[in-house]
């Protein structure tokens, strides 16, 4: 536990994202890691739809968890992206998501890729965590929040 600040680059993390749908925060999530690990945005963002068509990884609390699975990826990867306005999402509350932590991990990692969608839960189960993050103004806040928790999980 307490490794998701590694598997997430301050790069990967962005603010204040203003679209309005699923596709759009997938399309510029696939950006980011696109960016920084060199890999086609499109088979990244078809891998977090494929995932998405078994069901929405939104938690509730306006948190998401998009997350897919990639033959050519040698290590897991994140990024987060925090929405303007929230996004309707399919969430179990109803409530639009404006937390997206999207995980990339490679095909075969099952057991990781679990342990990683565990902590995650717990991160975003807390409200102090969340409260924080609504009230971060940079994308450095935010990868200070992830530090954190990584020095006490």
């Amino acid at each position: 536990m307490g490794y998701l600040f590694q598997l997430l680059p301050a790069k990967n993390i962005q603010i204040d994202l203003d679209v309005k749908s699923k596709k759009r925060v997938f399309d510029q999530a696939g950006l980011l890691f696109e960016q920084s690990i060199g890999i086609g945005r499109k088979s990244i963002f078809e891998a977090f739809l494929e995932r998405e068509k078994m069901g929405s990884t939104a938690l509730g609390n306006g948190v998401a968890i998009p997350h897919g699975r990639l033959d050519n990826l040698k290590k897991s990867t994140a990024a987060f992206i925090r929405s303007k306005n929230g996004i309707p999402f399919e969430a179990p509350d109803n409530k639009p998501v404006f937390f997206f932590f999207f995980l990339l991990v490679p095909a075969k990692a099952t057991e990781l890729h679990l342990q990683i969608l565990s902590e995650l839960s717990q991160l975003f189960s807390t409200e102090n965590i969340l409260k924080k993050m609504h009230n971060s103004k940079t994308p450095e806040q935010i990868y200070e929040i992830f530090c954190d928790w990584g020095n006490h999980a």
